[in-house]
């Protein structure tokens, strides 16, 4: 078996690193401030259109991109905390699939994150934003996930929190659980998911039941 986990919201709470990070961005690109609740209504897209969607325009959306990434790299660790259960919930997990992440977050950063939480050695491997060219809802970064882990015949779950991650499993034809401590509401993950849960250690424990 393989599961494949999302990060922001499912595994990890770095909301504090983001917002700062988004400050940060508009100030030193003398921009307009934006609201704090329409920057996390937008955490799980591509940092280039969430700025886009924020009113950046398309032309210089890559620079403020750029401004947040080396500043974000800056604070991710001191400012990320993982969620509750989460840490229980992957080596729960190592006990009986293999895991790997799929994420729209840097890649480079996200294996710096996880080895500083010290969970990086239960994954095979972690699928960022750098490593594929079109990132979740589409089935590519699941489909390279799998590929490098040499999929065959096993059963493939994805776990994530927002929709994006839901439609890139049934993209990939893989089975999906939502959860709902991250950034989309249960009842807009209910209208998209079979299997909702509350956070990634239920999720995981719902799987194994159902692998048994």
């Amino acid at each position: 078996m393989i599961l494949l986990f999302d990060m922001d919201g499912t595994v990890i709470d770095s909301t504090e690193a983001i917002l700062e990070s988004f400050k940060v961005s508009f100030e030193r690109h003398q921009d307009t401030q934006r609201d704090e609740e329409a920057i996390k209504a937008l955490i799980g897209f591509p940092l280039e259109t969430m700025y886009i969607r924020l009113g950046v325009s398309k032309s210089v959306a890559m620079e403020y991109v750029a401004t947040y990434k080396k500043y974000y790299r800056s604070i991710a660790k001191e400012k990320t905390v993982l969620l509750k259960g989460a840490r229980e919930a992957i080596i729960e997990a190592s006990t009986f699939a293999r895991l790997g992440v799929v994420t729209t977050k840097t890649g480079k950063y996200t294996k710096e994150i996880l080895e500083h939480m010290g969970l990086l050695e239960y994954f095979e491997t972690v699928v960022g934003f750098e490593d594929v060219s079109q990132p979740k809802p589409d089935a590519e970064p699941i489909l390279t996930a799998l590929n490098r882990m040499s999929h065959s015949n096993e059963a493939v779950w994805m776990i994530g929190d927002t929709h994006m991650d839901i439609i890139s499993a049934k993209n990939a034809k893989v089975d999906a659980v939502a959860v709902t401590c991250g950034y989309e509401s249960k009842e807009a993950l209910q209208k998209i998911s079979n299997h909702v849960t509350n956070n990634v250690y239920e999720a995981v424990h719902y799987i194994k039941t159902l692998s048994k």
